[in-house]
């Protein structure tokens, strides 16, 4: 590990559990981030500051002014702009080494399992129950271990799935919920902050697995609730016998 390199990530280094050669993992592993927004800037910020050596980035979407809010990626001159690109350019911006794969569509059964393929993590940093099920569906089948996590209004809710290791998404929440019965979140609103914690907590479940350390959130969901400023982890119950993707 050359001077340059210790001297970045000097603070993570010094920390017992990674150390050089926990650091020389992260500068190996790589990470899937699906959504370039709320979820996924924070998410993205702090795998790139951390080390990660590559990232993909996956959205079809283009920055809206009402995205700012929230979406620390991207900036007032970014408007108009693919959210793909403008991620790129930020994350870039806080660390030039790192490599970046750029896929600027929407995810869907045809191009989901390439995709993933690819990369050692999963992050879903997505805002809709279709995209959700099928990074859980595919992550399932392709035993890759991903972290699940959703935010409304001022709560938020985190979990990771392990293959073989604990319930999946689908095991927790069943089916995809009919479009009439769940509230959007452009009509429930979210505040900023909490998307900014819970996409940390994120980027921490993917850092912890790569470098095979720590208690991971399996078969365990934690909550946070911003009103209150407290955490509340549920115990979930193993995997379902019923279920469509353990099965």
């Amino acid at each position: 590990m050359n001077g340059k390199i210790k001297e970045r990530y000097s603070r993570q280094i010094v920390i017992s559990e990674i150390g050089e050669e926990g650091q020389e993992k992260l500068g190996n592993s790589s990470v899937l981030v699906i959504g370039c927004g709320g979820l996924g800037s924070p998410a993205a910020i702090y795998l790139a500051s951390s080390g990660i050596g590559r990232i993909g980035l996956v959205d079809d979407d283009i920055v809206s002014i009402s995205n700012l809010q929230r979406q620390i990626l991207h900036y007032e001159k970014d408007i108009g702009k693919s959210k793909v690109e403008s991620a790129s350019k930020s994350i870039k911006d806080i660390n030039s080494k790192i490599i970046i794969d750029k896929y600027d569509e929407r995810l869907t059964e045809i191009n989901v399992h390439e995709i993933f393929s690819h990369y050692d993590f999963i992050i879903d940093a997505t805002d809709n129950f279709k995209s959700k099920f099928l990074i859980n569906d595919t992550c399932v089948n392709l035993g890759k271990p991903f972290v699940h996590a959703g935010v409304m209004g001022f709560k938020g809710q985190v979990m990771t799935y392990i293959p073989n290791a604990g319930p999946c998404y689908r095991c927790i929440f069943g089916n995809i919920p009919e479009d009439d019965l769940v509230k959007r979140p452009d009509m429930l609103g979210i505040l900023g902050t909490v998307t900014g914690i819970i996409g940390s907590i994120e980027a921490t479940e993917a850092i912890k697995y790569l470098l095979g350390i720590g208690d991971l959130l399996i078969g365990r969901l934690l909550t946070f609730d911003a009103l209150k400023m407290s955490f509340r982890e549920i115990k979930l119950p193993d995997k379902s016998e019923i279920c469509t993707a353990c099965r």
